[in-house]
């Protein structure tokens, strides 16, 4: 059963690629194509999903600054759409059951309110998988969406507290030991010793699993949380980035599971998908209630409208709710499957969108900047380049390595755009002159071309491949008359540039053939 279920999943997930969609929602389709079919779920299937869903908890956490938790826009917007999105919920719930006489509408005020609290959580997973594939998310909008996502979590954690009436231990207390200095220092050793081998994944395991989601679980706090504050406590290690890529491929095939499982709940009568399907119709207001709010704490238009794109679908926590009210006995057992359908179908619903999402600012733009504030947020300013005359966009190790070379030659007229603030913060420690902005995003690039008409060139040096092609795509669209160069790793990489009329420079070949060249020089200096 197992072969079969990855058969499904490695069709579905290829279709669905081709025409343009994440694979994600392909696994879903499979889901529900294998239970169509009558084939039993594999036993370890929730296990993997489990395990898929704790590991990317604990990669958010390792990519987590607590300080980003800290701001208006992302706790007040938490709070305000959690409050306004269950009200409207629970409002249409029950005019619902004034308009339908449905069984699974016969629901009290009580219960009303519990599902409309279900429903007004969005989808870490998903988010986080359009955040990672677009590589968005050091963006500021994809900072705020998962900060949105993760005071989320803390709200879950306290409603399945009161829920299920299990509160945490007296042990619980034993949770802020992991924040004092020494255990902290002993977890660092660790990671040390580990290297950067088998023993690092390994190492992962170990603080996600076990020091993370068994220790919480076994002193009542949700294990989940556990291994994201792990995560969050090892995130200042130098060896964080190092960490997340090395779980990285174990983490994206343990979601493959947690897809499939999602699309298994069961198999809907037309009741159950008619509702499901008018849950997923209501979106829309539930995505724009994102979008207002986030405008009103100062955010750009865009950056609102891609936060609210992320955010606008329905939870796995909807899930979990379901599962306790129908244990509890308030919940028919037909809202396990109603919520299942709805999360499944909001991910389909949402990934146009999510891939279009740049098409769909420059479509309603000027609506959109009738609800942007006039003075904006500090970090949501359009930044403007100055006098440089050569932009090195990502400022990793090759593009500081660029940028070195060419501000040597060209003193003074060498800017280097970073996403990562603490990054930029730490080569303006060093004398670069780097400063923080988007290059993704087309408003930057206007401004590019209304301040400066001419540039002479653009590096585009983005560790992550789709980056570089939006920057480029926003680049042209700008209409930028300059010389463009770009980093590549894979020759698929080189054609899609060369396709958009962007010289790359292979890193992997271009290193090869560098390597080879010294060695010839080193034989050829032998005495």
């Amino acid at each position: 059963m197992a072969i079969t279920l990855i058969s499904f999943a490695f069709f579905f997930g290829i279709a669905l690629s081709r025409v343009g969609l994440p694979p994600m929602v392909g696994f879903l389709l499979a889901g529900f194509a294998y239970n169509f079919m009558g084939f039993e779920a594999p036993d370890s299937l929730q296990a993997v999903a489990d395990l898929g869903v704790t590991l990317l908890l604990f990669t958010i956490g390792l990519k987590l600054k607590i300080k980003d938790l800290a701001t208006a826009e992302v706790w007040g917007t938490s709070v305000i759409h959690l409050i306004c999105s269950t009200a409207f919920f629970t409002f249409t719930i029950l005019a619902g059951q004034l308009l339908f006489d449905l069984s699974v509408l016969n629901l009290t005020p009580f219960a009303a309110i519990v599902i409309a609290f279900g429903l007004s959580f969005s989808s870490t997973v998903y988010a986080v998988k359009v955040l990672e594939d677009k590589g968005d998310m050091g963006a500021l909008y994809g900072k705020i969406a998962i900060g949105i996502l993760v005071m989320q979590d803390i709200f879950a954690v306290l409603f399945l507290a009161v829920g299920e009436g299990k509160y945490p231990s007296l042990w619980a207390l034993a949770v802020f030991l992991l924040f004092l200095p020494p255990v902290r220092k002993l977890m660092f050793k660790l990671i040390d010793y580990a290297g950067h081998g088998e023993l690092l994944v390994v190492s992962g395991l170990f603080f996600a699993l076990g020091a993370g989601y068994e220790f919480f679980y076994s002193v009542d706090l949700k294990g989940d949380l556990g291994a994201l504050i792990l995560g969050v406590l090892i995130s200042n290690h130098p060896k964080s980035k190092s960490l997340a890529k090395s779980l990285f491929s174990f983490k994206e095939l343990m979601l493959v599971g947690f897809f499939l499982s999602v699309g298994m709940q069961g198999l809907p009568n037309w009741t159950i998908f008619a509702t499901a399907m008018a849950l997923v119709a209501l979106l829309p207001i539930k995505t724009l209630l994102y979008f207002y709010i986030a405008t009103w704490f100062g955010l750009r238009a865009r950056t609102s409208l891609f936060n609210a794109i992320a955010l606008g679908n329905y939870s796995e926590f909807g899930l979990i709710v379901a599962a306790l009210g129908v244990s509890q006995g308030f919940l028919d057992v037909d809202w396990l499957l109603i919520f299942a359908i709805a999360v499944s179908l909001s991910f389909a619903a949402a990934a146009p969108f999510s891939k279009y999402s740049e098409q769909t600012y420059q479509r309603y733009k000027n609506r959109l900047h009738r609800f942007q504030k006039s003075t904006l947020h500090p970090k949501d300013k359009i930044l403007d380049t100055g006098q440089a005359k050569i932009l090195i966009i990502g400022m990793g190790r090759v593009g500081a390595g660029a940028y070195k070379v060419l501000a040597d030659e060209r003193p003074g007229e060498v800017l280097g755009i970073e996403l990562n603030e603490d990054r930029a913060e730490q080569l303006r420690s060093e004398g670069l002159f780097v400063e923080v902005a988007d290059a993704t995003d087309t408003d930057f690039w206007n401004q590019v071309h209304l301040s400066k008409p001419v540039e002479e060139m653009i590096l585009l040096a983005m560790p992550n491949h789709m980056s570089n092609i939006f920057a480029a795509e926003r680049i042209n669209a700008s209409g930028l008359d300059c010389k463009v160069f770009a980093v590549a790793k894979h020759e698929t990489e080189v054609k899609e540039l060369s396709k958009m009329g962007v010289p790359s420079f292979n890193l992997y070949s271009e290193a090869g053939e560098s390597f080879g060249r010294e060695a010839l020089g080193t034989l050829a200096q032998k005495p």
